[in-house]
């Protein structure tokens, strides 16, 4: 069997006709036999799919003829069998849950620091990294130094950030995630509070492993997936897990 193309990708753009939406997206894919999960909500999409090349790129480009979701880019990675048992495209009150009314990475977020500029900006010892992501998926690997709010959900790092980040300090803050979205909202939330200086990995752990070679790179372990490969490694190669 061919490798499959597994494509993740999210955007912040104000949606409506959810369910419409939902309708279409859920036909195509299936005409198309592509799997995965599809997150929409008024904020967004946020989505992972996996199926053939051919047939996940149809699915992207059918996505691209909204004017709403323009310019929406995806990170690619492949996978020996179908990482997922089914499609799943689900209507949400937020395509990433953090439970804090206001916050819209659209309007303010963090500044984007492409993959290869990540490492200059963590070896600044004045720089505080903050893996965003949940116990388990630090657990299998994070970036060296990093620090790890020990959460168990996305929606207890608000509080985290309140208790051990003091915006009269004004600290330079950089923070990463799977593929860049919890950052989107994590970002904006510091911001949102003061805090002036706030960085994030443009595309995310996923983009890093992709485009930064072993021998330069300042991740350790594995990066946790949400489907069946579990995790991937640099290259994005199907991980031990």
């Amino acid at each position: 069997m061919n490798e499959l193309l597994v494509a993740t990708f999210y955007k912040f753009t104000k949606l409506d006709d959810l369910a419409s939406l939902q309708k279409s997206i859920e036909t195509r894919c299936l005409e198309n036999n592509v799997r995965g999960i599809v997150l929409i909500a008024n904020e967004g999409i946020n989505a992972t799919i996996a199926g053939s090349r051919d047939e996940v790129l149809e699915g992207l480009h059918f996505l691209l003829e909204d004017p709403r979701l323009e310019g929406l880019t995806w990170k690619e990675s492949t996978a020996k069998k179908q990482p997922f048992r089914k499609l799943r495209v689900r209507l949400k009150k937020e395509i990433v849950t953090m439970g804090v009314e206001g916050i819209d990475p659209e309007r303010l977020t963090g500044s984007y620091v492409k993959p290869e500029e990540w490492n200059a900006l963590i070896n600044d010892p004045n720089v505080i990294m903050v893996d965003t992501r949940n116990d388990y998926e630090v657990e299998i690997g994070s970036f060296k130094n990093s620090i790890n709010p020990n959460i168990v959900s996305f929606g207890e790092l608000p509080q985290w950030l309140e208790d051990n980040i003091d915006v009269n300090e004004q600290p330079r803050v950089a923070m990463f995630c799977t593929g860049g979205i919890r950052c989107e909202k994590s970002t904006a939330l510091l911001k949102e509070v003061g805090v002036k200086e706030v960085f994030h990995l443009e595309g995310g752990i996923l983009k890093y492993l992709e485009q930064i070679s072993e021998d330069q790179s300042l991740w350790e372990g594995q990066c946790f997936v949400f489907d069946e490969r579990v995790s991937v490694g640099h290259g994005l190669e199907a991980g031990e897990y």
